[in-house]
């Protein structure tokens, strides 16, 4: 295994309630004593959780003093009411963006549903990432999708999509979760051949529910090898064995990627913290400061 601790980041979603909201912050007070890099909060469809998502983010710097990345997306505003949520948040303090194109709110389908960009708005991720450039110095990072985006007619458009991203100014993409190293190393070598020089996170999504997992799988494009519906079949009433399995099975995939040289990981929480926690310590990270009080 390559030597050396690695860096990780974690991504969290806004709560919708107060008893969410604390289980939330209790997710981030057993993280944040593992030192990441940033943390991101995600952006519900066609822009439903601006304000909860701004909240969140400023609570998360404010309060542990770990870098927050908010998630922006083209959906449902103009190009000035955009950018004028962008200067908020470097008013606030916050100095990375998530670009995302977006999904259509619920109103028009959502998620899946055909998207169509806003009049006046940014039209994709690359013009966005472009605004924003424009807007401060922000470190900006977007999304990558090891084996395709589900929109997208073939495997070159999506390739040729994220390469407009990093010439706007993207200065990390971060992938959708996978469970195919291999899909992900291919992908490494054809963003490498197309000029893509930027880092390439791998997306980490511990597998908390199975069944959850595969609906994501499907919605995302992501292959669910049989390997793993076979270690996690039958363990839908056992849930201690499934979280010590979920460990391991994360572990060694990260473990895997480590081998071959990959220093960054990116962990999709969901908003909770054992299995992240497990996996981070089976990599080496272990806490760095006390607690979040």
């Amino acid at each position: 295994m390559t030597s050396g601790i690695p860096s990780v980041s974690f991504e969290f979603f806004p709560p919708k309630t107060e008893k969410m909201e604390q289980s939330l912050w209790q997710a981030i007070q057993r993280l944040a004593p593992l030192g990441p890099s940033f943390v991101s909060v995600t952006y519900g469809a066609g822009g439903s959780t601006r304000e909860r998502t701004h909240n969140t983010v400023t609570r998360i710097q404010k309060e542990t003093g770990i870098a927050a990345a908010a998630h922006f997306t083209c959906v449902g505003a103009t190009r000035d009411e955009i950018d004028a949520i962008a200067r908020t948040y470097w008013d606030a303090g916050i100095r990375h963006l998530v670009a995302l194109r977006g999904d259509p709110p619920e109103t028009e389908g959502g998620v899946g549903a055909r998207y169509v960009p806003h009049p006046g708005g940014y039209a994709y991720a690359a013009d966005l990432v472009e605004g924003m450039r424009k807007v401060a110095d922000f470190e900006i990072s977007v999304a990558a999708y090891p084996e395709t985006h589900p929109e997208a007619p073939n495997a070159q458009f999506d390739l040729d999509n994220l390469k407009r991203k990093v010439d706007a100014g993207a200065t990390r993409a971060i992938t959708q979760f996978f469970f195919d190293n291999d899909a992900y190393f291919r992908f490494l070598d054809r963003c490498a051949a197309a000029g893509i020089t930027v880092p390439i996170v791998p997306g980490i999504l511990p597998i908390t529910n199975f069944a959850r997992a595969v609906e994501f799988a499907g919605k995302c494009g992501a292959s669910m090898p049989k390997r793993l519906a076979e270690t996690f079949d039958g363990l839908d009433s056992d849930p201690e064995t499934r979280q010590l399995v979920a460990a391991t099975v994360a572990a060694e995939q990260c473990q895997a990627l480590q081998a071959q040289g990959i220093k960054d990981f990116h962990f999709y929480t969901l908003n909770r913290s054992e299995l992240t926690v497990a996996i981070c310590r089976m990599l080496g990270v272990k806490a760095k400061q006390p607690a979040v009080s």
